[in-house]
């Protein structure tokens, strides 16, 4: 079983994929930074200071145990609040837009990089192939 195993990491696909889900994670933490220290301060600047990972809406009722602030997403979530954070979603939701069209950009440069194969001849129709086979049987008959 060992060797099968030292077969199956060997194979390059396997190696390529670990390799591709390593960068990708380090990828994820460089847009994620892009969009929480880049793109969202400069949209909260545009709005008038709005910050989208603090905006939330109270679902539930806050414990009588509670004495943080009543804004703060962090500490009413850890103080087991039900919350609707809205704001965090949106805050995802451009890290993965910025993600994937980022990766449309790579795989479009990478598409125009590499070589085209070359187009295969055209053989013969198969009317063809038929008419030389016919022909071929009538005379080894």
């Amino acid at each position: 079983m060992l060797s099968e195993f030292k077969a199956f990491i060997a194979k390059g696909n396997v190696l390529d994929l670990a390799v591709a889900v390593i960068i990708g994670a380090a990828f994820g933490k460089i847009v994620s930074s892009l969009t929480d220290d880049i793109i969202m301060p400069v949209v909260g600047a545009i709005f008038g200071g709005l910050d989208f990972s603090s905006k939330f809406v109270v679902l539930g009722g806050i414990p009588a145990s509670y004495h943080g602030a009543l804004t703060d997403y962090a500490a009413l979530k850890a103080a087991g609040v039900p919350l609707l954070g809205w704001g965090a979603f949106v805050t995802v939701l451009l890290n993965f837009l910025i993600l994937a069209f980022i990766i449309f950009l790579m795989v479009r440069v990478a598409n125009r990089l590499m070589p085209k194969a070359p187009e295969a001849a055209a053989g013969p129709s198969e009317t063809q192939l038929l008419t030389e086979i016919r022909d071929e049987l009538r005379r080894k008959a």
